[in-house]
């Protein structure tokens, strides 16, 4: 596996970005974009990205916060329970809109191509980064073959930018994984989301994990569940393998 940092230009300014691939990078079957928690790129995350690497990928990592930079760091097991980081955390996130990243992910996109990673693309978020990876998939059809999200929140909320409203411009395979118990998604939003992407005739699954919390599956997480986690990889690398190759 290897490590390559990217600056990727944006309309709004220079995105920071690691790219992991495997250790012979013409093995990589396709490109994925993976979408960060609030907590920012970090080594938890580029852990994830490895373990993708190594299962042929050439997996993209941004840094969504980048017109903030510099920030954090954070710790992911005590930032929202101390004040100050937890202010600082809410104005990136809020600062940060869906309609930003959209606009991103055609940026990171291209510097996988860039990079010659052609083809189909494959999303996966986590937390914010859920939906993110869903709205990408929705204004990208034509380039992401596959978007998961796991514990990501507001994914069929009241608000304007919420993924479920575009579900009909999606073509890509959809999962999204769910936290058993999460304010971020409750029942009322599953099940808005479910109704939203089986009328637009979209495949898609989406699973509960009874008995995880949101975070569940990033290991530097407070709620971290091993077990939870594996299950989470198994269900993800069957669905690239599937799509993606």
């Amino acid at each position: 596996m290897t490590k390559q940092d990217l600056k990727i230009k944006t309309g709004d300014g220079i995105a920071k970005a690691a790219l992991f691939r495997p250790a012979d990078a013409s093995r990589a079957k396709a490109g994925v974009v993976l979408y960060m928690d609030a907590f920012g790129p970090r080594l938890a995350l580029d852990g994830m990205a490895e373990r993708l690497a190594n299962e042929d990928y050439a997996v993209l990592v941004p840094d969504l916060f980048y017109r903030n930079a510099p920030y954090g760091p954070f710790d992911a097991k005590t930032a929202f329970s101390v004040e100050h980081t937890k202010t600082a955390l809410t104005a990136l996130i809020s600062g940060t809109t869906q309609e930003m990243t959209i606009r991103d992910s055609g940026a990171f996109l291209d510097a996988l191509a860039a990079e010659g990673v052609t083809g189909p693309v494959g999303t996966i978020g986590y937390c914010m980064g859920g939906a993110r990876a869903l709205n990408a998939a929705a204004s990208y059809p034509d380039r992401i073959a596959v978007t998961a999200s796991f514990h990501g929140g507001n994914l069929a909320s009241d608000a304007a930018d919420s993924p479920h409203r575009k579900a009909a411009s999606i073509k890509a395979r959809v999962y999204v994984g769910t936290a058993g118990i999460d304010r971020s998604f409750p029942p009322e939003q599953s099940g808005r989301l479910e109704e939203a992407l089986r009328a637009a005739e979209v495949d898609h699954t989406i699973e509960n994990y009874v008995g995880m919390a949101h975070g569940w599956c990033v290991p530097d997480h407070s709620v971290f569940d091993a077990a939870g986690a594996e299950r989470h990889w198994k269900r993800l690398t069957t669905l690239f393998a599937e799509t993606l190759g």
